[in-house]
């Protein structure tokens, strides 16, 4: 009982983080700068952003549930914290400000605090790390998307 309310309060967050970024990008991918940019062949389709970000939060909700009912430590508060900006904040350095080499710093980063996740901080979930997978490998992704944008444009 104790872990459904750690992944439902985790569910909120970052359903909100979401919502959050998502008011902070302004018009994003619909805006002239980004529809005029030359983009990776491999650019998904814009619903495919939402079915990924959906999974994500899903499998890493569950995954910070879990972490914080077996260690529910200042540190692991702080990294999530980290996380969380980080998270949030691309959608309004990328889209918004149009910081792209900013943008692309903010995605190494975060997808390195993933691996942190990951290598570092499961030992005590064990099998529940690979619920980062997702975010792991989309964020690899958006990373390579990010760059390709800096390196074309």
């Amino acid at each position: 009982m104790k872990q459904f309310k750690y992944t439902l309060l985790f569910l909120i967050i970052n359903f909100g983080g979401l919502a959050i970024g998502n008011w902070l990008m302004n018009n994003g991918p619909r805006a002239e700068w980004y529809l005029s940019l030359e983009k990776a062949p491999w650019t998904p389709p814009g619903f495919v952003f939402g079915i990924a970000w959906t999974t994500i939060m899903i499998c890493f909700s569950i995954y910070l549930g879990k972490l914080f009912l077996e260690n529910d430590i200042q540190k692991n508060r702080l990294i999530f914290a980290f996380q969380f900006l980080l998270n949030v904040s691309w959608n309004y350095i990328f889209f918004n400000k149009h910081w792209v080499v900013f943008g692309l710093i903010v995605l190494v980063v975060l997808t390195s605090l993933l691996f942190v996740y990951f290598f570092k901080l499961s030992k005590p979930v064990k099998n529940y790390k690979y619920l980062l997978l997702p975010y792991m490998i989309w964020l690899c992704i958006a990373t390579s998307l990010n760059l390709y944008v800096l390196i074309h444009n």
